[in-house]
């Protein structure tokens, strides 16, 4: 995170430097953890992430917890032995402290998990909750992007490299601190770098490319005649982000959707109350209210007959079955809510970021004469391999939105620091 993002009379020492926006704190997660533990340790620092400082130990319920990182919702077995697994794997930090002094750490990702009556109880070390509560620190993993994944390597480099969005680079990590961050140290045949590239690093550049909403360019650095460190460029995926903002059409077209929007909901909760509940549900709960004259706040009753299940005839005392039910569904919304929350944030971020580098584009444009600006256009489209974004900037010049990141770097290589006060 650069430190534009936290008020300035909160620094000291070292990080008032503007150097330091580079220095980007990092907690490495060891240990050869599978692609479901890795979901399974993000859904539960999302469910104890507001309250990770205040409250010694979290709960969620098992099965929705079982749901929403894909295991079959009786399979315990498999929940108590993912638990363990986290809760013999370590975090590490090495950063600089608020008062500018290095501090290193370490501490086991759960200090302890229990499962008793249908609910999963769990903590951190008050170490490691400060350190996952920093917002310096901490980068929110979109549940939705997560669940895309079908490997845990490139799950696991997508989370190392996401929190560097903003910087535009990992910097540069020895090849055995990568090693580590993959869960492959220890395995002789990954310390040929050549099996290395071959098996993880290309298959989970390509899978990150693919499913997220970050591209990853990596980048290697030699000692002698071995591979010694390597680093990864990041940039925006313009293509996802599209994707994510027409995610919701097939919805839109629904009676549905349709009779929502009549009673007064909003887009963004009509569809994630039918992305939750599903549209026969959400159909039920709306023909209900429906049915019934003097409701004043028919979005309020709504999310009370969905969360309470009302039904159109007097429900006896609900059974133990039905109110937990009804405690899974405030979990899901919770959930929903907050990835809704989230990336609703970052497509703000992403939308002022890029408004800004185009502004400053515009002007590093106007200062140059016109031969200039001629023999800028030639040199950068040269540099353009992908032939939608040369066939854009053929069309639209410096206004394409499709090549922002390449262009930065272009004018970054003409005018060093151009960008430097662009958050």
């Amino acid at each position: 995170m650069q430190t534009d993002d936290i008020p300035h009379d909160q620094l000291s020492g070292p990080l008032r430097r503007p150097s330091v926006k580079k220095n980007v704190a990092a907690i490495h997660v060891s240990g050869k953890l599978t692609l479901l533990q890795r979901k399974l340790s993000n859904v539960l620092l999302l469910n104890a992430y507001d309250h990770l400082v205040s409250r010694p130990k979290h709960q969620i319920d098992a099965r929705t917890l079982c749901m929403m990182v894909g295991y079959n919702s009786n399979d315990m077995e498999t929940l108590k032995a993912s638990l363990r697994s986290l809760a013999e794997t370590t975090a590490e930090w090495d950063m600089l402290g608020a008062d500018g002094q290095h501090e290193w750490g370490v501490s086991a990702l759960l200090s302890y998990a229990k499962l008793k009556g249908g609910i999963c109880e769990y903590a951190y070390s008050p170490a490691l909750a400060e350190k996952l509560h920093d917002p310096k620190v901490f980068a929110l993993i979109n549940l939705n992007i997560q669940r895309r994944f079908t490997s845990g390597h490139a799950l696991a480099l997508y989370e190392n490299c996401y929190r560097f969005v903003r910087t535009g680079s990992t910097g540069w990590w020895p090849i055995d601190l990568f090693r580590r961050l993959m869960g492959v140290d220890g395995s002789a045949y990954y310390e040929s770098f050549k099996h290395l590239n071959a098996k993880v690093i290309k298959p989970a550049v390509k899978e990150v490319n693919k499913t997220s909403n970050i591209l990853l360019d990596p980048e290697f650095r030699k000692m002698g005649r071995q591979v010694s460190e390597l680093r990864f460029r990041i940039r925006e995926n313009p293509q996802l982000a599209m994707l994510d903002i027409d995610d919701g059409e097939g919805v839109r077209q629904g009676p549905v959707y349709q009779g929502l929007l009549k009673v007064g909901v909003s887009d963004r909760l009509a569809r994630q109350w039918i992305a939750e509940h599903g549209e026969t549900y959400v159909a039920e709960k709306l023909a209900y209210l429906q049915g019934r004259d003097g409701v004043k706040s028919p979005v309020r009753y709504l999310t009370a007959a969905l969360r309470d299940d009302y039904k159109a005839e007097v429900a006896p005392e609900p059974s133990p079955e039905a109110v937990k039910a009804a405690e899974t569904r405030k979990v899901q919304a919770s959930f929903a809510e907050q990835q809704a929350a989230a990336r609703d944030a970052e497509l703000e971020a992403a939308r002022r970021k890029r408004a800004g580098r185009m502004a400053r584009i515009r002007e590093l444009v106007a200062a140059r004469s016109p031969t200039q600006r001629d023999a800028d256009k030639r040199l950068f489209l040269a540099r353009l391999s992908d032939d939608l974004e040369r066939a854009e900037f053929q069309r639209l010049g410096w206004g394409s939105a499709l090549s922002v990141g390449e262009m930065v770097e272009f004018w970054e290589e003409l005018a060093p620091g151009a960008f430097d006060d662009v958050a």
